[in-house]
């Protein structure tokens, strides 16, 4: 007998699932009815379906004909399925297979789960909610948990009449069963997967929906934060009305609502019509808020918008798939955000996010971004920068190298083509082929389909009238792959204008029509390689003006050069020095990302070195800005402002920047509107850095009673910043005992990031690992420990201990956080004696 698979047969296909669910908050327990519309395409005498943490009471078969089949049920809990043997043979065609099953509520995010939260008046109220990707719809109900068994869901919940239920369709009828319950009906659904089914029982708020051209929009919360969520509205209501202009498709629900759920192990989920949240991704006080608390929820709220479109409407067949519904989703997250307010210039600052892609695509360990999947947990190993920051830098790329419009064309030919059915990365290549007629799916399958990225070594041609350019992988520890090739599109801008060439070789020479000094190579920033220029030409192209992103990519290729040994420490800080009138925020924070691992490695008696060359970059830019902000500044300077502020009062030490956070940051707790929304999180920071046992106890308090749930997380972090080791403990103790299990793990991995005291830290998960382990959602488990690449002295303790605790469904992520340690350690040895004399 052959070994069963993990991938379920596809004999009988489920066409309509009716579902009714009665959640017992108080008992963590729910029971379920299903009734499911099978299409039965060979006879079979079994069927197989996942199921995962469910008792299936009763099953029963029954033909459109009225012929019975009994089931007798038996479970392989390491596959996840049912297996329901039949009392007969059902032949081809309609059945409709009923079930009866219990479940749990989880307190593991995942599945069918409980979260809670306290209101005003101290009691602790209970919510279930749902999160089902990749795989754990089948802990809700059994189902055909595959993408590609697209079906209709009809659901009903039976609830306390006091409770507010949501689905994925509108609630179409009521009915009070008079005894104390009742029931929920919902409208059906569109042909969807079952990871994207949702239902939401619990005390929330919802506001009056907000008419979007026809489809009602609103956001719930929990009592007690409805004034929190109007901006979340404004943004979702622009987006929907930007997907459905760009995409030319109606939005593909009834309703859409918007919920803030207090536990949630993710951003959000774009469950159709019914989008999860964490708290911090959806609600905010736009008076209150920063203004990078508003671009996430802007960000967020898009993303999962995008979704209904490219993940929901039109879905992959297999998990190997999922990279494109993420990335495509971020690409237009950064369009409709960009469209939303474009004074926060979104592209720009995408740059960031896409460099941490970069920094990891960098690694031996990395991957490509498709790869194959075998087994449905596989695939939890993509939800990671790879997807969904290099996926969406390399669409944009893809974009601006056909053209914006060319490019919108393909996605709607793509979209129409396959609405309400299964697609493959291939066939949007061929979308934008057959609108565009260039050879898309050529140029691709090199970025998706072989991880990594290559460096373009520029040099002047003989002439001067052109240049040489060389393509050769890029890595930290070594060489790469001398035989791995991309199809590189590559832009240059010179006095005499563009030019555009595709590098498929290893090497060619762009002829410029005429002699030029400067040559800017990746022109607009959006190519998803890095350039290595001949000496000097850096601070030249510099001189000669570059955009912003142009710039940030500047410094974060020096840096990338430098850290993989590429390249001298005094490379970098020459390039520092001469962008030291720098005005754009994201340049600044490619120039001082490096100071956390500069001042991880640098000799106690050297550190007062690098202080002083912080102070003396960053405070004559600071100087000219002040502390508040002047009529008429652009929301870059503000950005700015709060970016100097934390990297002088930490880093840099400087001790009338202490001062003032700290009185500021007393008049705030005093009045919250005394201090710019945009200086709080850098203010507190500051506070924590330098804090002692009176501050620590004023940051808990405000942990603990917070006025935002942005407000709540920033202390929080801050609580793992004191340079205190007795205060260090006391954090990571909450830690297991009163930090929320969604963000305990972050609030941890803080703690290890933590100078003074990073060995308490790693003790602490050390010792206390299987207790952690079994307390966080598994998900989380490596997000927890990422600041271990940090611990350069203690590396062969790291890999010792991972070795003896593998993270089954995090380890290629963990792979890449010991590598980036290994990378981090050779740079200490190489680097660490010179950092004084470089900063000199």
């Amino acid at each position: 007998m052959s070994p069963r698979s993990h991938r379920l047969p596809r004999t009988a296909e489920p066409q309509r699932y009716e579902l009714t669910l009665t959640p017992d908050l108080g008992a963590a327990t729910f029971a379920g009815e299903e009734r499911v519309r099978l299409l039965v395409h060979e006879a079979v005498d079994e069927l197989v379906l996942n199921a995962a943490e469910l008792e299936i009471v009763t099953a029963e078969l029954v033909s459109d004909d009225g012929v019975r089949l009994e089931g007798a049920v038996t479970y392989d809990e390491g596959l996840q399925q049912a297996f329901i043997n039949l009392s007969g043979t059902a032949s081809p065609g309609n059945w409709t297979l009923g079930l009866t099953f219990t479940g749990i509520l989880n307190d593991k995010l995942r599945g069918f789960y409980r979260s809670t939260f306290t209101d005003d008046a101290g009691a602790i109220h209970i919510i279930a909610t749902t999160q089902f990707e990749s795989t754990d719809a089948r802990r809700a109900f059994p189902c055909w948990d595959e993408p590609e068994f697209k079906a209709v869901f009809a659901v009903r919940l039976i609830v306390d009449q006091e409770l507010a239920a949501i689905s994925n369709g509108a609630s179409v009828e009521e009915t009070d069963l008079g005894n104390g319950k009742r029931r929920v009906t919902f409208a059906d659904t569109i042909r969807m997967s079952t990871y994207l089914v949702a239902f939401v029982v619990g005390p929330f708020e919802v506001t009056d929906p907000v008419d979007v051209d026809g489809v009602p929009l609103r956001v719930a919360a929990v009592p007690g934060k409805a004034h929190l969520t109007g901006w979340a509205l404004e943004a979702g209501a622009h987006s929907l009305r930007f997907f459905t202009d760009y995409f030319g498709l109606p939005y593909p629900g009834d309703k859409l609502d918007l919920i803030a759920i207090p536990d949630f192990a993710f951003g959000a989920m774009e469950n159709l019509g019914a989008v999860t949240f964490r708290e911090t991704a959806l609600l905010a006080d736009p008076e209150l808020a920063s203004r990078t608390d508003l671009e996430m929820i802007a960000d967020v709220v898009a993303h999962e918008i995008a979704h209904m479109w490219f993940g929901d409407l039109v879905t992959m067949k297999w998990w190997n798939g999922i990279w494109l519904n993420e990335a495509f989703a971020t690409f237009m997250e950064m369009l409709c955000v960009d469209a939303f307010r474009p004074d926060w210039e979104r592209w720009v600052t995408f740059g960031i996010s896409r460099a941490g892609a970069m920094a990891i695509d960098g690694l031996r360990s990395t991957r490509p971004i498709e790869f194959p999947v075998e087994r449905p947990e596989e695939a939890e190993a993509m939800f990671d920068v790879l997807t969904y920051q290099k996926g969406a830098a390399v669409l944009r790329m893809l974009e601006q190298y056909l053209g914006a419009e060319p490019f919108r064309q393909g996605i709607v030919h793509y979209l129409t083509k396959h609405s309400y059915d299964n697609a493959e990365t291939t066939d949007l290549w061929d979308a934008l082929e057959e609108s565009t007629g260039e050879p898309v799916r050529a140029l691709m399958d090199s970025w998706i389909l072989k991880g990594g990225h290559p460096v373009v070594a520029v040099e002047a041609a003989p002439d001067g009238a052109g240049i040489t350019v060389r393509q050769h992988q890029f890595r930290y520890l070594d060489d790469g792959d001398p035989d791995a090739l991309w199809h590189v599109p590559v832009l240059v801008r010179t006095d005499g204008g563009r030019t555009r060439s595709l590098l498929e070789g290893s090497h060619a020479t762009i002829d410029l029509g005429a002699k030029t000094d400067v040559a800017v190579v990746n022109d607009g920033g959006w190519g998803f390689y890095r350039v290595q220029y001949e000496a000097g030409q850096p601070q030249a192209l510099v001189r000669a003006g570059l955009s912003p992103l142009e710039r940030f990519n500047l410094v974060s290729d020096v840096w990338a050069a430098v850290l993989s040994g590429r390249a001298p420490l005094s490379d970098f800080v020459e390039l520092v020095v001469a962008l030291r009138g720098e005005t754009d925020p994201n340049v600044w924070a490619a120039m001082l990302s490096p100071l956390g691992l500069l001042d991880r490695v640098v000799a106690d008696p050297d550190r007062d070195t690098l202080r002083a060359w912080v102070r003396r970059i960053a405070r004559p830019v600071f100087d000219g800005l002040g502390w508040e902000p002047s009529a008429g500044e652009t929301e870059q300077t503000a950005r700015l402002r709060a970016l100097l502020i934390g990297a002088l009062g930490t880093v840099g030490a400087d001790p009338e920047i202490q001062r003032e956070a700290a009185a500021r940051h007393a008049r705030y707790l005093a009045d919250r509107t005394s201090l710019h929304a945009d200086l709080v999180p850098p203010v507190i920071s500051v506070v924590a850095w330098g804090g002692g046992e009176a501050e620590y106890t004023t940051l808990l308090s405000c942990f603990r009673a917070p006025a935002t749930p942005q407000d709540q997380i920033r202390n929080l972090y801050a609580l793992a910043d004191f340079p205190s080791r007795p205060l260090l403990q006391r954090t990571l103790d909450l830690c297991v005992t009163e930090v929320r299990t969604q963000n305990a793990p972050m609030a941890i991995n803080n703690a290890i990031g933590n100078r003074v005291a990073s060995d308490l830290a790693w003790d602490f998960v050390k010792n206390r690992w299987a207790e952690l382990a079994e307390r966080f959602p598994h998900k989380m488990l490596d997000r927890m420990v990422a600041n271990v690449m940090y611990l350069t002295d203690a590396a062969d303790d790291v890999h010792r201990f991972f070795a003896e605790h593998p993270i089954p469904t995090g380890q290629k992520q963990l792979d890449q956080i010991l590598e980036r340690l290994d990378i981090n350690a050779a740079f200490a040895a190489r680097e660490a004696a010179n950092v004084p004399d470089a900063l000199r």
